[in-house]
């Protein structure tokens, strides 16, 4: 059993004893510290908190925890049943509301379930208040309402739709240009919601034909839910039979879009943004922001446009407040995360579907001569293995000393940028461990340059 607890939610498995999963009780102590938290800080007075799940196996019992604590700490639920989770986070705005949780383990496969926090503005929670959660909940300081004050709930399942409504309304989604493309779309939804959310999407769209795969919402992951190349064999062999223009895969909570090209080859996780942010600029011009591990072609391509990018530390809230800061017009992460502030501050696959086939639909390209137009980079990941009595802060800047010469960056652990290459080395905060990506022009001089920085970090280890 596991449960990991960060600022940036609770995750967990279930079953097992309390504290060693995410379990009833876990479930209940982390909710009333999250409901504690909000009381605290929020500026909305309509006593509200919007509550959304993937489609896990048990994401029903874990609802009925959530849902049940948060009426005790006297809160009024909007459930918003099966959602994704850019669907909770716009339904957290709509319903004027002091905060969302969504049910949803992302990736992870099914035994998983985790709480995603969410403040007033449909956005995940900071450091500082992921932290307070924590602390609240270690301290179990939480005061549950009397029986005049409990709170009450609500269903309210039309958010898909509102989701959906809000996409086809953004300026630079054009309905008729798909439309008149006629495309055939195979999807992979890896039976969660997207199955739900993207047919309804494409319809919408005005897509020709849809190909569905596994879009039964049922909690049974046919492969591991990540979308990754190896996880998807099946949609590049339907693509390869032909007949379809394009693939899109998504992840359980649909917060990550990757994209298949009609031979069955991989557009690439990373390219997802880089071909949206492609589109955005050409119509739209401003800044662009990923985190440091994400491909430098997203760079490369907002230079093209005389624009500026910049680099963020990993993790949605801090590519976030980076794009904030910058005035991003669009921005995300190489693990085909969107994020188009027209929309929201929040990753979305369906704000990349439509945009990405908007994109398409005016570029009059197939999908693999698309991808032939951007910068080719290949990413290496490795890791290497320490030793707990190992000081990693010292060992990460020896490194940084060690690379002096070249543009390094330490936001984040170290990110080296060499001229034709980069490296980035991060910590794992779970394990004694140092993470190690590495981009380069092919993949035999990633994987070349990743073992190369990894023999300097070993020897310095064994000093």
């Amino acid at each position: 059993m596991s449960l990991i607890k960060s600022i940036s939610g609770i995750r967990g498995t279930i079953g097992g004893k309390a504290g060693e999963g995410l379990n009833p009780l876990d479930i209940v102590k982390f909710t009333a510290a999250y409901a504690t938290l909000i009381r605290k800080t929020t500026s909305v007075n309509t006593n509200k908190i919007v509550v959304g799940r993937d489609a896990r196996i048990s994401g029903e019992m874990v609802n009925y925890c959530v849902v049940g604590t948060l009426m005790g700490m006297g809160f009024d639920v909007v459930n918003i049943g099966l959602a994704t989770t850019p669907t909770t986070e716009l339904a957290v705005t709509m319903e004027n509301a002091c905060g969302g949780i969504i049910l949803t383990a992302s990736h992870n496969p099914k035994q998983w379930n985790a709480l995603k926090l969410l403040n007033e503005k449909g956005e995940f929670l900071n450091a500082a208040e992921g932290n307070q959660v924590l602390e609240i909940a270690a301290r179990e300081d939480f005061l549950f309402a009397d029986v005049d004050h409990l709170g009450k709930v609500t269903e309210n399942f039309t958010y898909t739709q509102k989701h959906i409504e809000s996409v086809l309304a953004l300026d630079l989604v054009d309905v008729d240009a798909i439309k008149a493309a006629g495309f055939t779309v195979a999807v992979d939804c890896v039976n969660s919601v997207g199955g739900i959310a993207i047919p309804a999407l494409l319809e919408a769209l005005g897509v020709k034909k849809i190909e569905k795969l596994y879009c039964d919402p049922n909690g049974q992951f046919p492969h591991n839910p990540e979308p990754l190349p190896a996880h998807l064999t099946e949609i590049s062999s339907l693509m390869k039979k032909g007949g379809a223009d394009v693939g899109f895969v998504v992840d359980p909570d649909v917060d990550r879009l990757a994209i298949i090209c009609e031979n069955g080859d991989m557009f690439g996780e990373e390219y997802t943004l880089v071909a949206v942010a492609d589109y955005i600029l050409k119509h739209t011009p401003g800044n662009t922001v990923s985190n440091l591990s994400s491909s430098r072609a997203l760079r490369d391509v907002t230079r093209s446009y005389g624009q500026q990018y910049n680099a963020a530390a990993v993790g949605e809230v801090n590519v976030v407040t980076k794009m904030k800061e910058t005035g991003a017009v669009i921005g995300g992460e190489g693990n085909g995360g969107v994020i188009y502030p027209a929309s929201h501050y929040g990753r979305d696959a369906l704000v990349g579907i439509a945009l990405f086939l908007t994109h398409l639909a005016k570029e009059k390209k197939s999908v693999s001569a698309l991808r032939a137009t951007y910068p080719p980079y290949s990413i290496a990941k490795q890791k290497v293995q320490l030793t707990p009595d190992i000081d990693v802060d010292a060992l990460l800047k020896a490194v940084k000393e060690k690379y002096a010469q070249y543009e390094v960056t330490d936001i984040d652990g170290v990110k080296i940028d060499f001229p034709d290459k980069w490296v980035h080395l991060r910590k794992s905060n779970t394990e004694p461990i140092i993470r190690v990506y590495a981009e380069a022009k092919t993949p035999e001089l990633a994987e070349e340059t990743a073992a190369e920085v990894m023999a300097v970090i070993e020897e310095m280890a064994k000093k």
